[in-house]
């Protein structure tokens, strides 16, 4: 409950601050503002009521929100109004530039909150971030698909296409999103190239947590379904100390230990409530049990909290803003790339629910808010028809020809975004509700 409540009120911030940008900007050029809704009011809605010109909602559906503006064919597909000459206080009326604001508007706010969020985040709690340089002192230990890669226990990775990071989050981030990798192994450099083959197995079996520091133990954080981990009842938590007798303390022990007996049983000794059980399982053919694995908290001498003050912390907050903003961009460029399989991990609220931390903390929540809101804008940026910047796009288009869509051909575009967004939509959140019900009760 406490999940479902973060990204309820995350998703309820991120939405109303959206759309208030559309509905101010609609304001100051005296357009009439019909509906504000939060989450789509799809055949009826939780809460209504109507103040003044504009009728102020709560939907059932959680998957946005949206202003309906008079004279504009939007989410409600309403074309009735469009039959009607154009009114002065339409959408339709307005010049092109100042139609344009208006639709920019949501995005704008986006950017502007994470830039506020970050600058109050900084300058209070700190900006924190796990120190690259102090996390592979020792060099770093991988799983047996980023081995099967190319990466060795011990290497140190010094640059990504070029590129140091001191953040260790965003490097391992860097790696799947990059080509070239360059290594410290044995005191020499090695360039290793990660084709989109690679990547997508990364991603598939192991995702951002297939490389970890050396000397630190390991422990489960997540099992699939219907794998030998969850045959053999190991639970999320679980910290694995011992393979048929043989003490594994790190991460590489245990992945070198599973590699031994592939297609084969084993007695795992599983530390859990500070108890040590054993538990029958099988070893797959590819040396795994099917488990995800995250470092235990990681020492205090790792994590980097540089104290800013509301000076410094401006800048700081843009320039993440804005990195943030690219990250965005690579990761659609890698979902576009079929080979790579991104495609298949892109996530629904439900899904983005699954992963936060089951306690309420409000240094995470304001920090993913932040980070939320710079995809949100970037997913509304993207030139697709039923998002803002697919009406932006045939807004600017109309400034440099003159020329405007008609309206009916508008309708057409609109309903045809719209179904791309739905489908989208729809596949998302099957996934994601499948394998919530999958982990229940398989």
């Amino acid at each position: 409950m406490i999940q479902l409540g973060q990204i309820l009120f995350i998703l309820s911030v991120l939405v109303i601050l959206h759309e208030l940008g559309h509905y101010v900007a609609a304001k100051i050029f005296k357009v009439r503002v019909e509906k504000f809704y939060l989450f789509m009011d799809a055949g009826f809605s939780l809460l209504k009521k109507k103040i003044g010109e504009t009728e102020w909602g709560i939907g059932w559906l959680p998957i946005g929100g949206y202003v309906k503006l008079a004279g504009m064919i939007d989410e409600s597909m309403d074309t009735e109004q469009m039959k009607s000459p154009p009114q002065p206080w339409e959408f339709r009326s307005k010049p092109a530039w100042q139609r344009l604001i208006i639709m920019l508007g949501g995005i704008i706010v986006n950017i502007i909150l994470a830039w506020f969020i970050y600058t109050v985040v900084y300058s209070t709690y700190g900006q924190k971030y796990i120190s690259t340089e102090r996390i592979q002192e020792n060099g770093l230990v991988f799983g047996e698909v980023g081995q099967k890669a190319g990466f060795r226990n011990g290497d140190k990775i010094i640059a990504v296409d070029g590129k140091y990071q001191p953040n260790f989050n965003r490097m391992t981030l860097d790696v799947l999103l990059g080509d070239n990798v360059q290594v410290e192994r044995d005191g020499k450099k090695t360039d290793l190239i990660l084709t989109d083959e690679m990547k997508a197995e990364i991603i598939g079996k192991e995702g951002k947590q297939f490389m970890g520091p050396r000397g630190v133990n390991i422990q489960i954080d997540s099992i699939v379904p219907n794998s030998n981990a969850q045959k053999a009842s190991l639970k999320i938590g679980d910290n694995i100390v011992g393979i048929n007798g043989v003490k594994v303390a790190y991460f590489d022990q245990l992945s070198g230990e599973l590699g031994k007996h592939k297609n084969d049983s084993v007695t795992l000794d599983v530390k859990r409530n500070n108890e040590v059980i054993q538990l029958k399982a099988l070893v797959g053919k590819d040396g795994t049990l099917g488990f995800k694995q995250k470092t235990k908290e990681l020492k205090q001498d790792y994590l980097v909290n540089n104290q800013l003050t509301v000076g410094e912390a401006i800048p700081a907050a843009v320039k993440e803003s804005w990195s943030l903003l690219v990250y965005n961009v690579k990761q659609f460029k890698l979902i576009l790339r079929p080979k790579t399989e991104a495609y298949k991990h892109v996530k629904s609220p439900v899904g983005i629910a699954r992963a936060l931390p089951d306690e309420w903390n409000w240094e995470f929540i304001w920090n993913f808010t932040a980070l939320f809101s710079i995809g949100l804008a970037f997913m509304n940026l993207l030139p697709i028809p039923g998002l803002d910047g697919g009406h932006a796009l045939f807004t600017i288009a109309e400034m440099i020809t003159g020329k405007r869509l008609g309206e009916k051909a508008a309708g057409y575009v609109q309903t045809v975004g719209m179904v791309i967004l739905l489908s989208l939509m729809a596949l998302t959140f099957g996934k994601d509700i499948y394998q919530l019900v999958a982990d229940k009760f398989f």
